[in-house]
């Protein structure tokens, strides 16, 4: 799930640096929901 939220987050980067700002809004945005997701999840982990 990290490496997920990760590759979005490289794929907002270099499509911001191009110039894309529709693509890397939405990619910015999936990283995000996924990285919490992740967190959820790790957390829910260490509790049980």
């Amino acid at each position: 799930m990290l490496s997920w939220a990760l590759i979005f987050l490289i794929v907002a980067l270099i499509a911001a640096a191009l110039g894309f700002t529709g693509i890397a809004g939405t990619a910015a945005g999936i990283a995000k929901i996924l990285f919490v997701v992740f967190l959820v999840l790790f957390l829910v982990s260490l509790l049980l």
